[in-house]
């Protein structure tokens, strides 16, 4: 893309902020943080749903790698490129995951189409994401709160469209996102940690004789 629009846009169902809107990163960050319940015990769970056999599909996995090797703290990653959840796995892997974390709070991310004007847009806003809604497929709704990346144009072969999305646009898209909801592990991960301190001191107050 030639253009580089300053693109942030709140709503009631909640944000749209361009990939290349100066300091993206850190807004999408900022936003999440904002979502996550950071008093309470819940584990942080990211599924990254989608596909490295398509490349507009491939947003989700590629986002879980960068994180994955990121080696992020305080927040649990699922769906990567060696490991994708997909629309033949989804439910079986929702299971697996609600098995091994007790009442976890999902952030669901997945590829989307949309406007044209819309392309390179990522939308993070509470409730689930609905993957497959784009193509037509019944896939269970995913997370607490959802995040979307806007690949190309929807309302036309939609499954052709995404396999034929430039890979350039979904990796910088990617990595924009990845490293947004890198910052906000690192800012969760501190606030659990001074959380945890003071809490350890309290109680070493009230048990010292």
């Amino acid at each position: 893309m030639n253009i580089k629009p300053s693109f942030f846009d709140r709503r009631d169902d909640g944000v749209r902020i361009h990939y290349e809107e100066k300091n993206a990163d850190y807004l999408i960050g900022k936003e999440i943080f904002n979502l996550i319940p950071v008093d309470s015990n819940r584990p942080i769970i990211i599924i990254c749903i989608g596909t490295d056999r398509s490349t507009g599909d491939s947003l989700g996995p590629l986002i879980g790698t960068f994180l994955e090797e990121k080696m992020i703290r305080g927040f649990f990653i699922y769906g990567t490129l060696e490991d994708p959840i997909h629309a033949i796995n989804l439910e079986e892997k929702i299971v697996e995951i609600n098995n091994i974390h007790h009442h976890p709070f999902i952030i669901g991310i997945d590829a989307c189409l949309g406007r044209l004007k819309s392309i390179g847009i990522v939308q993070i806003g509470k409730g689930p994401v609905k993957p497959g809604a784009g193509v037509n497929k019944e896939l269970p709704a995913v997370g607490d709160i959802h995040l979307t990346g806007i690949v190309n144009v929807s309302g036309f072969m939609e499954f052709f469209v995404l396999q034929n999305t430039r890979l350039n646009l979904v990796l910088k898209m990617a990595k924009t996102i990845a490293n947004g909801i890198y910052q906000a592990s690192l800012t969760y991960y501190q606030k659990q940690t001074l959380a945890e301190i003071n809490w350890n001191r309290k109680a070493s107050q009230e048990h010292t004789p």
